[in-house]
């Protein structure tokens, strides 16, 4: 018998220090690379699971506990033979917004596509499209975030925006619909909240509309949810409720 059976003696996830404590001692033995990685702890396996873990994780960080990410050597090598992320997160590109950071999750436990406003488009949806076919992530979040650039943009007068180069005015116009009917609200801040949670809905609206992703969802292997991230308190905010996702 292996050193690492006693891994499936419980279904419940080892704790950071419990996993590479039997890391390093399988690595000691002489452990193959199959052994070292059926070391990880056990691997998320719904919808409902996976967003309570990222609401755990996010409130580890806001609350300055975080830190948990394994990014060691030994954590390294438990990841070669494969990768199986529980989630995929579309997140704007902004770089006070590092995903993984913010839901305080280890190696290989998030597949995310960056992009500048969070948007929907054909390479982004590639992506996801094999998260879901071949990677069988449980859930997708589009998060946004307080103070986006491209939504920022997107509210700009047309004058405006076709002084951008011919590429970032397409992405720009992707979230113009999304902001085009915003209501009046004189409070800038809020106004801006309220912009980025319209596009988080907006893009939200176009992946669940995708034949791939659509199917997924309707065979209940996925949830497609939206989040918005507050980069002043740490906090994200998730939509998962039909109510909040409705354009």
């Amino acid at each position: 018998m292996s050193d690492v059976d006693d891994r499936n003696d419980s279904l419940l996830p080892l704790d950071s220090a419990d996993v590479r404590r039997r890391l390093l001692d399988a690595i000691r033995r002489g452990a193959s690379m199959e052994d070292i990685a059926n070391l990880q702890p056990a691997r998320i396996q719904n919808a409902e699971a996976a967003i309570q873990a990222l609401k755990d994780g996010n409130a580890r960080f806001f609350s300055g506990q975080g830190g948990r990410a394994d990014v060691g050597a030994n954590e390294r090598r438990a990841q070669i033979m494969q990768q199986t992320p529980f989630a995929a997160v579309l997140a704007c590109s902004d770089s006070r917004v590092p995903v993984e950071i913010v839901f305080d999750v280890g190696l290989g436990d998030l597949f995310v596509v960056r992009v500048a406003g969070n948007v929907v488009g054909e390479s982004g949806l590639g992506t996801l499209e094999y998260a879901t076919e071949h990677l069988d992530v449980h859930l997708i979040v589009v998060m946004g975030h307080e103070g986006c650039g491209a939504v920022a943009a997107a509210l700009l007068p047309e004058e405006a925006v076709t002084q951008e180069p011919e590429n970032l005015q397409r992405l720009i116009r992707r979230i113009q619909p999304s902001v085009a009917d915003l209501p009046h609200i004189r409070d800038k801040k809020a106004r801006m909240r309220e912009a980025v949670l319209s596009n988080v809905r907006h893009q939200v609206h176009l992946l669940r509309q995708q034949p791939v992703i659509r199917a997924a969802e309707e065979r209940g292997q996925i949830r497609v949810i939206g989040a918005f991230y507050e980069i002043g308190s740490g906090a994200v905010d998730f939509l998962t409720e039909e109510d909040d996702l409705r354009l």
